[in-house]
């Protein structure tokens, strides 16, 4: 891969404090800019490093000169604000090019950066920002959303109103507009005119923190999982480059969100592997349903990855709007988020790569900073298959008590650790190990259900834990229940995923009224609407049921599985720890 070290590594990997907190490539100094920005901007100025169109059609090119003279703009301006190593940094931005620009801004000077979902809501975004400590913020004037302005900078400033660390916020004049609010003293505007003054990028330690990405588990609060620069950079550049086979004539395009673990996994691999990026900042069907196609034809992508909940929704549309652009520049197809069915994966595999495209179907995490599984480009592959391990990483499928299980459903685990790790949940190690490692001591269980076929084939399943899967984007049931309890009328609640054919999966809410409130429709829209405000368009539920009673265990935790169960008709499973079985009635009366 030829990453640079400044000092090298004494040590590829110390386990010496438990494999829960392994740490890599001991004593070597690197910055993850350096080695995805500034060896490629000396050896190869002219080489293209992103591509990126606008919903409005707008197309900017960036070489890897110009790309390094953004950047050291905004790393410059962020010195000059103030901020260096170890400040923590919101992104809050869509896929333009200050996105990357950004992320390698504030790996240079040493900071971390806390991505953020275009999508959030102010309080979601207040929330993360507020774990992070964060002394400043990227933000834009707006983006394009189907044809609609986002007013960006206004929900930004929404959020930061409550978050005591935040010194400065950047805005980036996405739109040129004339009427975005700026409080003196406290809001910058980039200019990206002018002499520049190159920035170095500090030499880190291997485990200096890089950035903290957020996701959500199964209680309140989301989880800050922490990434690190040595080992974030040497597994995602592995893993982009020999996996999705990326070099440096490829054009890769993922259809995500800076906020979600493919936001950096794309920036940083591709980058390190000195090829294009390629963005939208857009709906991917808009203003028509084969704008992705069009955009894979403009910009000769050679390597898409995409959401099953995605293809199932353009499938709708039929062979036409595909077989309408030339798709020959493709030659790797990818995707991840959720378990595929078959058709659409047919779909996929036939109309848009034309029976010649492997379907690399990867799976990891926000917290496995990687994948576990992914198919390799050599071997031969099943419909909807994994493949099997990705490279260099011990996974297995474990029972319930702890031995490795094949032909039958158990969860996913990894024996082993490896770079890309995260090295914990942020100010609370004792989540981190609760969460991944109390149930097999020494073993990494990551909350899937997955099968090992007997000719070697992986599958995954769905979550085994309550962490829902809404097309793609993770969010823990409590956080959102938070969110409905604050509710004058609400007293308890308890939310679900139920399958669907296109989001793969969507949320269901069931609560319990205070006394003498009556349900209906009113309180019904207020409270689909309180958690599209609070949290995100995007998280708004399917249905919102009013039910007598929760079931709950004798130690009072809600049974969300047996919730499920019934809602969806099928074995509610083991039901010996539920306090009142008459509770489940309550369930299926629910309006």
């Amino acid at each position: 891969l030829g990453l640079d070290w400044f000092t090298p590594y004494d040590k590829v990997l110390d386990t010496s404090e438990g494999i829960e907190w392994s740490r890599w490539f001991v004593g070597g100094r690197l910055n993850l800019a350096h080695n995805c920005l500034d060896r490629h901007a000396q050896a190869r100025p002219d080489a293209l490093a992103v591509v990126w169109e606008g919903e409005d059609g707008e197309v900017r090119e960036l070489t890897y000169a110009e790309l390094r003279v953004l950047t050291d703009r905004l790393a410059g301006l962020l010195t000059a604000q103030g901020i260096g190593e170890n400040d923590a940094v919101g992104i809050f931005l869509p896929m333009i090019p200050e996105t990357v620009a950004a992320l390698l801004a504030v790996a240079k000077i040493g900071g971390r950066f806390l991505p953020i979902f275009s999508g959030y809501a102010a309080d979601a975004i207040a929330v993360r920002l507020e774990d992070g400590a964060a002394k400043a913020i990227i933000t834009a004037d707006g983006f394009w959303r189907r044809g609609a302005m986002v007013p960006m900078k206004e929900i930004a400033d929404d959020a930061v109103a409550g978050v005591a660390s935040i010194e400065t916020v950047v805005v980036v004049p996405r739109l040129g507009r004339s009427d975005v609010p700026m409080t003196p003293g406290r809001d910058v505007r980039f200019d990206e005119d002018g002499e520049v003054t190159p920035v170095a990028s500090v030499p880190v330690d291997s485990e200096h923190v890089l950035f903290i990405a957020y996701t959500s588990g199964t209680t309140g609060r989301p989880k800050g999982a922490v990434h690190v620069h040595g080992g974030f950079l040497a597994k995602i550049a592995e893993e982009v480059a020999f996996q999705t086979d990326c070099g440096s004539d490829d054009r890769l395009f993922w259809v995500t969100d800076m906020g979600w673990i493919m936001g950096p996994w794309e920036i940083v691999g591709t980058l390190a592997a000195g090829a294009a990026v390629v963005l939208y900042e857009g709906a991917p069907d808009f203003p028509g349903p084969d704008r992705l196609w069009s955009l894979v034809e403009r910009h000769r992508v050679s390597i898409l990855g995409v959401s099953p909940t995605l293809i199932r929704a353009l499938l709708r549309h039929g062979d036409d709007p595909v077989r309408a652009h030339d798709l020959s520049s493709l030659r790797v197809l990818g995707s991840t988020g959720e378990p595929w069915n078959e058709d659409p994966w047919r779909w996929y595999f036939e109309v848009v790569g034309g029976g010649r495209c492997p379907v690399i179907n990867i799976s990891g995490g926000t917290e496995v900073g990687a994948c576990f599984l992914s198919p390799h480009m050599t071997q031969a592959l099943s419909p909807c298959s994994l493949g099997g391990p990705s490279l260099g990483m011990a996974v297995d499928v474990f029972d319930a008590d702890g031995r490795s299980l094949r032909g039958a459903v158990g969860e996913l685990v990894c024996t082993k650790p490896w770079p890309g790790m995260t090295r914990g949940v942020w100010g609370d190690p004792d989540r981190y190990l609760t969460t991944y490692w109390s149930t097999y001591p020494g073993v990494w269980r990551h909350g899937d259900w997955a099968s090992v076929t007997d000719d070697g084939q992986w599958f995954l399943h769905g979550r085994s834990d309550d962490t829902l899967n809404v097309a793609g984007k993770r969010v823990g049931p409590a956080e959102v229940e938070t969110v409905l309890v604050s509710h004058p009328a609400v007293v308890e609640a308890a939310v679900v995923g139920l399958p669907d054919e296109v989001k793969g999966e969507v949320l269901a809410c069931f609560v319990v009224l205070v006394p003498d409130r009556e349900p209906d429709e009113t309180l019904r829209g207020e409270l689909a609407g309180l958690i599209a405000e609070r949290m995100g368009k995007a998280f708004t539920p399917k249905t919102v049921r009013f039910a007598a009673a929760l079931p709950k265990t004798r130690s009072a935790k809600v049974m969300r599985r047996a919730i499920r169960a019934v809602a969806t008709g099928d074995d509610p499973g083991d039901l010996s720890s539920l306090e009142d079985p008459t509770t489940l009635d309550a369930i299926a009366q629910a309006r």
